[in-house]
């Protein structure tokens, strides 16, 4: 359970326990929007007015916010983050930042649509790579892998190879492909 005894101590919050602090905080889902905009604000020695005029809102929507009678829009939200100099951020479970994956038109089927985001894109797909080669179809310039166990043998045995301290004294995972 996160810790949230940093949040000031005083008004409503007064007294309350972190179990209790953490229920008693405005929130979407469990993220403390509220507390977070008052963080930064606090921490950047803002006023409402100040912060208003940063992130181009009217001051009586940072103290709705604040106080959590509305809940910001993302945009929003990450424009009182940024005037309060922060940046909001992705983790996940081990947390590691998330990056946002790329945008290419390299990487687009021929009706100029992105392939699902959940496969491995191959550029120029060799023998066997795709699943059209058993037909004797002509090779398209980027493909990717519908196979989600090849797939994920693949990405594990490319983790593997890069990271051998990690692995040391394990076996090599099966080539993709190579198992029946």
């Amino acid at each position: 359970m996160a810790k949230w005894s940093t949040v000031p101590q005083f008004g409503p919050w007064r007294g309350l326990g972190d179990e209790e602090l953490l229920k008693a905080l405005p929130k979407l889902g469990d993220y403390p929007v509220a507390g977070l905009v008052r963080r930064g604000r606090r921490l950047a020695d803002l006023s409402q007015r100040q912060l208003a005029r940063l992130a181009n809102v009217a001051p009586a929507t940072v103290g709705k916010v604040e106080a959590g009678r509305i809940m910001p829009s993302l945009s929003l939200f990450q424009r009182m983050l940024a005037a309060a100099g922060l940046t909001l951020v992705v983790i996940d479970d081990a947390g590691r930042l998330v990056r946002p994956m790329g945008e290419s038109d390299d990487v687009r089927d021929a009706a100029v649509r992105r392939y699902p985001s959940h496969l491995d894109t191959i550029l120029d797909p060799e023998e066997g790579e795709w699943w059209g080669d058993i037909y004797g179809m002509a090779r398209p310039p980027e493909t990717f892998r519908r196979n989600r166990a090849e797939r994920d043998a693949a990405r594990e045995r490319a983790e593997w190879w890069a990271r051998p301290k990690k692995h040391l004294g394990l076996p090599e995972p099966p080539k993709p492909g190579s198992w029946t």
